[in-house]
């Protein structure tokens, strides 16, 4: 009875310890043994292992690079539109052919500028306001057309203008009505290709300004807004007192968030119909649904694109299964031996699925090194060109572990099929194969 008693521990049953033990070692031997049968197995077929891994370093690289090409596209099209003004809301009046459905007192101006900004001041950060007028620059006795642009003090911040040389308008300069000017990067070069264009004249019209600055957008919008590619800038002051009229082309609002966006552009809308007769018409817009739709295109590129890389992640698991079928059709002499001196159906089971596994693994790491190394190449050669800025192509390790989980699920569950019939294989039929 006491001996009963102390063979009994707190821990379980004192004298099945050592046979749980031996069980744990014999069990470690087993799958160690199974683990070198498979990579035996596969390095006495280098070629096959290897032609088989092809459709799966091609999947596996096409799920890393497809992720990396839509991400960098989706970060190249949200930085064009960011670089204009994500926050931005800009308002014009909408012209008609239709007599009467515009008149001067419909046109936007200062005063309906600073109506905004005391109006929307913890909603907006800053409001500019811009007049257009067609007008010639004289380049080496020859005139060209240009656009000039009269812009009011807060111009430079709302649209993000890169000054490259000199300065922007200050309160001075919008007071007294300087006879000053920005002009684009294209035109400096046009009119002053043999040195800076900043402290030199320039004839616009009829009139001579001096050169303050060289500016371009930080990013291109193409002539879509009112700065072309020869555009020049002067005080908005100036350009009242020359034409005679008050009216502004375009307003801009900047919002303090992307959140604040549309309670802006609404309130924008309502101050201005407000100030204005019943009758006239504003468009006012912003970039918030234009960002929306190129994150929803990007992300639908993505789901697509994966969907395609997806499918040649399942031809080539179509072929290791074909491939593991023949292996097994060769190699049943040898599953009737290992069974016939003892080896379990499990045993020969998982060697089969650790060969598939071993063969989409690798091919997996191989393709996902090759993807990996493109991106990182082409980050190598953009950084030796200062233009191209902050650009880079990301790789997104979502993109990497979801290529291997999805390389080694594939592998297994094509492998299963042809493991299961070297499992099912018995002993003396497998030894009298020839």
């Amino acid at each position: 009875m006491d001996s009963a008693r102390n063979s009994i521990s707190p821990g379980g049953l004192g004298p099945l310890e050592p046979a749980r033990r031996k069980d744990a070692r014999k069990s470690s031997a087993l799958w160690g043994e199974i683990w070198w049968l498979a990579i035996q197995a596969l390095r006495a077929n280098k070629l096959r292992a290897l032609l088989t891994m092809v459709g799966v370093i091609i999947g596996s690289g096409s799920i890393v690079l497809v992720v990396t090409v839509a991400l960098a596209g989706k970060q190249y099209v949200l930085a064009q539109i960011e670089g204009v003004g994500a926050n931005l809301v800009y308002a014009h009046l909408i012209h008609s052919d239709e007599p009467g459905s515009s008149t001067l007192a419909d046109e936007i101006t200062p005063a309906d500028l600073a109506a905004i900004r005391e109006g929307l001041p913890a909603l907006v950060t800053a409001a500019a306001g811009t007049g257009t007028v067609p007008m010639t620059a004289v380049v080496e006795s020859h005139e060209r057309p240009i656009n000039l642009v009269g812009a009011t003090e807060d111009f430079q911040g709302v649209r993000n203008l890169e000054i490259l040389r000199g300065r922007y308008f200050d309160s001075d300069d919008l007071r007294s009505r300087s006879k000053v000017c920005l002009i684009t990067q294209e035109l400096a070069r046009r009119v002053f290709p043999s040195g800076s264009a900043t402290g030199k004249t320039i004839r616009l019209g009829e009139l001579h300004f001096t050169v303050i600055g060289v500016f371009r957008e930080r990013v291109a919008t193409f002539g879509e807004t009112e700065i072309t590619r020869e555009s020049a800038l002067i005080p908005f002051s100036l350009l009242h007192y020359y034409t005679g009229r008050d009216a502004l082309t375009t307003l801009y609002a900047r919002a303090d968030r992307p959140e604040d966006v549309p309670t802006v552009t609404r309130q924008v809308t309502e101050i201005l119909q407000g100030r204005h007769r019943a009758g006239a018409k504003y468009q006012v817009e912003n970039l918030t649904g234009i960002l929306e739709t190129a994150r929803s295109i990007a992300t639908a590129l993505t789901a697509f694109l994966i969907l395609v890389a997806l499918i040649a992640l399942a031809i080539s698991g179509i072929g290791i299964m074909n491939i593991m079928l023949v292996t097994v059709t060769e190699r049943t002499r040898e599953i009737g031996i290992r069974k016939a001196i003892g080896a379990s159906h499990d045993a020969i089971r998982y060697q089969f699925l650790i060969e598939a596994l071993l063969i989409s693994g690798t091919g997996a790491l191989a393709g996902i090194l090759i993807a990996i190394s493109i991106p990182g190449l082409l980050n190598l050669l953009i950084a030796m060109f200062p233009e191209a800025g902050d650009l880079r192509v990301p790789v997104s390790w979502i993109s990497v572990v979801l290529a291997f989980v999805v390389s080694c699920s594939t592998g297994l569950v094509f492998g299963y099929l042809p493991a299961n019939r070297a499992a099912q294989l018995q002993p003396t039929e497998a030894l009298r194969h020839e």
